[in-house]
């Protein structure tokens, strides 16, 4: 078996349905199994796959684990030689998980790739980054302007920081190694805790432009007042402490980095009579503190 195809839902049966089908048409020339794990899905996904798609192997949770345990469950009983993790919110478009192989075979030091991402209207999305930092941390806060707003246009591979959790192939022996997704993580920075992993092991990780996957995900022309408001937003602040917690122990400094922006800024709009920014700015800073207590719970119950 060459790769195992792993895809984690949670009530998206018409994105997956979708998913599965772009899966099989568009891969050739190479073995592959797809494993779903459902996360205690409300919306007939489990009935969809059983009666459309039976050749799939189903794992049907009674709870929902999140993103990395549930990759974990799925890795368990997978058969390839290398794990593509893949949201149900994808669409294959090129035979982009033998281009992905193809890779991982002629680079056996290489240990995690990951395809071209682009948005619905097959403009380019951000398919990689670099690990997160203080000094990145500061520029997002600080000097915005100093970080690169636009992906740009690659025809070769390229040595990545980290690749969306959206598309991930991985060594199965390096999975295993490193035992999988760190399961203190519910949703968000588990991809970049395990490749920050990976990378302390001696592998590099890949950014291949030639595979090409639609992403729908998150639109990026939802206003910054909408989202602070989803249950997400928090998830995704304290997933960035814990992240910080694991790889440098610097989840104080990264709060303080933080809290001093959303102050300034609260101080600023209020000075000026901005109401709408300023509520925005005493909200978000309400859920960085609040996640930020979560974590230093986390912390002492973990030692």
């Amino acid at each position: 078996m060459d790769v195992s195809i792993i895809i984690v839902n949670y009530n998206t049966k018409a994105l997956l349905h979708n998913c599965l089908q772009s899966v099989m048409e568009q891969t050739r020339d190479v073995h592959y199994e797809i494993i779903v794990v459902d996360n205690a899905s409300a919306d007939g996904s489990v009935e969809m796959i059983q009666e459309k798609f039976p050749a799939v192997t189903l794992l049907a949770e009674n709870t929902n684990w999140g993103f990395g345990r549930a990759n974990n469950i799925g890795a368990k009983i997978a058969k390839g030689k290398y794990l593509f993790l893949l949201n149900s919110d994808t669409l294959i478009r090129n035979n982009a998980i033998k281009t992905l192989v193809d890779f991982l075979e002629s680079n056996p030091r290489a240990g995690i790739c990951g395809a071209q991402l682009l948005n619905q209207d097959l403009s380019l999305a951000t398919s990689f980054q670099r690990l997160p930092s203080l000094m990145a941390e500061w520029k997002v806060c600080f000097a915005p302007f100093l970080l690169s707003k636009k992906q740009p246009v690659y025809s070769n591979p390229v040595k990545a920081g980290f690749v969306s959790g959206a598309d991930l192939m991985i060594r199965k022996s390096l999975f295993d190694q490193l035992q999988g997704f760190d399961p203190d993580f519910f949703l968000y920075f588990e991809e970049t805790e395990l490749t920050y992993r990976s990378k302390k092991a001696g592998y590099s990780v890949w950014f291949i432009p030639t595979a090409e996957i639609i992403h729908f995900g998150e639109q990026s022309g939802e206003p910054e007042a909408k989202k602070v408001d989803k249950w997400t937003f928090s998830e995704m602040w304290y997933s960035r402490f814990l992240y910080a917690d694991k790889t440098s122990g610097c989840a104080r400094c990264v709060f303080l980095i933080h809290q001093t922006k959303g102050v300034m800024a609260s101080t600023l709009f209020k000075v000026i009579g901005n109401q709408a920014k300023q509520s925005y700015w005493h909200k978000k800073n309400d859920i960085i503190r609040n996640q930020f207590q979560r974590y230093r719970n986390w912390k002492q119950t973990a030692h």
